[in-house]
């Protein structure tokens, strides 16, 4: 099997998952316990806090566990929103993950804040966004590499004219850790969500970056653990394990530099062998990882199916939106028809991939469309 859905999820890195289990069974206390079995737990919940820390360029008390990126865009979103109120308005784009999008339906429905979706070029690029900005804006909630199409978005210069304005900037890093430069200083953000599964920890793990003095209202009221951010017992085997994938991750220049010769060498065989191939999102400002396509004469479904058949495992966008008959809802907010959107295939590549196993997947899209057309 050729597995190229890096994006839905990854495989739990080995050294990940060996140095979670000890705080599964024989060092099993609970951080917030007095005892020494509790204190141990503590220590390395905030070893591990102090390695994420490193890894975003913050201090260790700015950094929160969660349970994954929906929790954390959720809590970063509604949470800064309420707790912000400078104004009732917010900036952000269609494009954005459903946990973005749906955290800011809820505040628009329940809360009476007024959304401003920014204008979107046929690339997913963010046109105009200074002029969405109002006096009124208190935040802003926009990815660093969309999910779908790989779109970057340029998250420094954004946060720069948003601070000016005077809003908060909050950024969606999931897709793009062990890809992109996510040190938060130089992105300037407020908040920014990452997910551990993306990047070899398991599912259920996630974090989310909060900087010092920015006010936040939590989701989860109880025990007030987590600098009462988060309430609920720490889930430090995660927490360890999530430490450890990002610890194990190469070089991000390098390896960006590396997979984006073998996506476009992949891209170009893609588009060289189908005329009627569309490759969506910027052509230049893409995610190492990601190729993603419409093919205008075949269902994308039947493609996947196919392509599965011949040892070839992809999707039709995120998997958040799985089993749903409706078009993406990013390829629509970029222009493309509805009945195109439903052709659309993305290819997620690891760290591990080759051009061999990219040169057999290639094959095997072109020949599984051959089936079709």
């Amino acid at each position: 099997m050729i597995y190229l859905d890096n994006a839905a999820t990854t495989p739990v890195n080995p050294k990940a998952l060996q140095a979670a289990w000890p705080w599964l069974t024989e060092d099993f206390g609970n951080p917030s316990s007095s005892h020494e079995l509790g204190q141990r737990a503590a220590l390395a919940l905030e070893a591990a806090r102090e390695a994420v820390a490193r890894f975003l360029g913050s201090r260790a008390s700015e950094i929160t566990f969660t349970s994954g990126g929906t929790e954390s865009d959720n809590l970063a979103i509604i949470g800064m929103a309420l707790a912000n109120p400078r104004g009732r308005h917010i900036v952000s784009a269609r494009t954005e993950h459903q946990a973005v999008l749906e955290s800011l339906e809820f505040l628009e429905r329940e809360q009476g804040f007024e959304i401003t979706w920014v204008n979107l070029d046929e690339f997913g690029n963010i046109q105009n966004f200074a002029e969405s900005l109002r006096k009124d804006t208190t935040l802003v909630s926009l990815m660093v590499s969309n999910n779908e199409i790989g779109t970057i978005h340029p998250i420094a210069e954004l946060t720069k004219q948003a601070h000016e304005a005077g809003a908060l900037f909050h950024t969606d890093a999931v897709q793009a850790v062990g890809w992109q430069n996510l040190n938060v200083k130089q992105l300037g953000v407020d908040a920014l969500s990452i997910s551990g599964h993306k990047f070899g920890a398991p599912k259920g793990s996630g974090v989310l970056y909060l900087k010092s003095g920015v006010a936040i209202s939590p989701m989860i009221h109880g025990g007030g653990q987590e600098k009462g951010i988060r309430s609920g017992t720490e889930n430090l085997a995660w927490a360890v394990a999530l430490q450890t994938a990002l610890e194990q991750l190469p070089d991000q220049v390098q390896e960006s530099s590396l997979v984006s010769s073998l996506r476009d060498g992949f891209i170009e065989k893609v588009l060289t062998g189908c005329s009627f191939a569309r490759l969506t999102g910027d052509t230049k400002k893409r995610a190492a990882n990601l190729a993603s396509f419409t093919f205008s004469k075949v269902s994308g479904e039947a493609l996947l199916l196919e392509l599965e058949r011949r040892g070839v495992v992809v999707s039709s966008g995120s998997a958040c939106a799985a089993g749903k008959n409706d078009p993406s809802h990013v390829l629509l907010a970029i222009g493309i028809e509805p009945e195109v959107a439903q052709t659309a295939v993305r290819f997620s590549f690891s760290h591990e991939i080759s051009e061999a196993e990219l040169d057999t997947a290639a094959k095997a899209l072109l020949d599984s469309i051959a089936v079709f057309v």
